[in-house]
């Protein structure tokens, strides 16, 4: 099996250490460069073609959100995982819009951050329910109008089955969850996913659940998140 290739973004060395040292140490994954801050990454994913960046939000030149957004706007993109010291702030969230996979604390255990880079490599995004939950409730209370007023605009383009999917993926549902409640095959619930983020220009499920939230399905279908 082909290793999946990292690359560790973090101004501390002794974070960086340790995340080498716990991830390096695995069959399946390969360090393949450091960084100390954002402005540094462009030029390490041209040089290292990494499938999974491990990115610090906070860092003095360029920041984690920034270096993010440059990431995910580019053609075959790695996927970005966020390191952070909190569970849902407004950074983390604005990671999220702009194509993060999702995100661990740096607390986390070394199996679960290693479990959570798999993940992300194999196309699942990092956002348990309960997180989704709180990240929804965070959202929810900084939600402008105008945010509520393009979403609904957006999703427009869904058609009544794909709504009903993305409430689901909004609830943080994983798709056999999503399969029985709908009473659809796991593959139909992937090709109604991969046709969401098509319709409506998205990277991931994550960003599915933050634009469900936003344009208000969750509370149109009497799920709103809790």
């Amino acid at each position: 099996m082909t290793a999946i290739r990292l690359l560790l973004v973090d101004d501390d060395p002794l974070v960086r250490a340790g995340l080498s040292f716990m991830l390096g140490g695995a069959d399946d994954v390969e360090i393949v460069g450091e960084a100390a801050d954002g402005d540094q990454v462009e030029a390490l994913v041209d040089r290292t073609r990494p499938d999974v960046v491990l990115m610090d939000i906070r860092m003095p030149v360029v920041d984690g959100l920034t270096a993010t957004e440059r990431l995910r706007s580019r053609p075959d993109a790695p996927q970005i995982v966020v390191l952070t010291t909190f569970h849902a702030d407004e950074q983390v969230l604005r990671a999220l819009r702009a194509g993060a996979a999702g995100f661990v604390l740096k607390d986390t255990p070394p199996a679960e951050i290693l479990d959570a880079v798999r993940r992300v490599a194999a196309g699942d995004p990092v956002l348990s329910p309960a997180v989704t939950r709180r990240l929804m409730a965070h959202a929810a209370g900084g939600t402008a109008d105008t945010r509520r007023t393009r979403a609904r605009a957006r999703v427009t383009a869904l058609n009544d089955r794909e709504r009903e999917v993305a409430v689901a993926v909004g609830r943080g549902m994983a798709n056999a969850a999503i399969a029985a409640e709908l009473f659809m095959s796991v593959a139909t619930v992937k090709t109604h996913v991969s046709r969401i983020l098509a319709k409506l220009d998205l990277d991931n499920r994550v960003q599915i659940a933050l634009l469900a939230h936003d344009a208000g399905l969750l509370d149109e279908y009497g799920e709103e998140a809790r």
